[in-house]
């Protein structure tokens, strides 16, 4: 399909490619983070790489490096997620809301949580505000540096 449709695509300034994150489990079977490239080549979630991330990278990623691990409880993987969120939508203009939340919990074989986050979110927004306020916090907090 690409080969035959990227042509027209591509002169309009569009693409027939995409890179996807699945996720999931059989039944009987353990969960599974897959991140599928458009070329077709996928790489898998590990204990050392234990989530994925679409888009844009420099702004929401270095918060999830530093508080998400293998055994982050889910509470806090949401916190961090919407943490991440923030920092992206605060730092590139090409994002915007609505935000999709889904969490599928081990063995359930259905959604546990399946939110749209809407501009008026008021967890959302509490997040927002309360991580603004914790940096300004710990930036003040931070060694004076001498310059020489």
């Amino acid at each position: 399909m690409q080969d035959q449709d990227a042509d027209a695509l591509q002169a309009r300034g569009e693409a027939s490619d995409a890179t996807m994150i699945v996720g999931g489990q059989r039944k009987g079977g353990r969960h599974r983070l897959f991140q599928v490239y458009a070329a077709g080549n996928f790489i898998e979630a590990t204990p050392d790489t234990p989530y994925f991330q679409i888009g844009e990278h420099k702004y929401g990623k270095p918060s999830l490096d530093r508080v998400v691990s293998i055994d982050t409880p889910m509470k806090d993987a949401l916190k961090a997620a919407m943490v991440s969120m923030d920092s992206t939508l605060r730092s590139n203009l090409s994002v915007g809301m609505p935000l999709d939340l889904s969490v599928i919990r081990e063995g359930a074989l259905d959604f546990a949580v399946q939110r749209r986050i809407e501009a008026d979110d008021a967890d959302f927004a509490a997040v927002s505000n309360r991580w603004s306020q914790a940096l300004r916090d710990a930036f003040q907090a931070l060694p004076d540096v001498t310059a020489g």
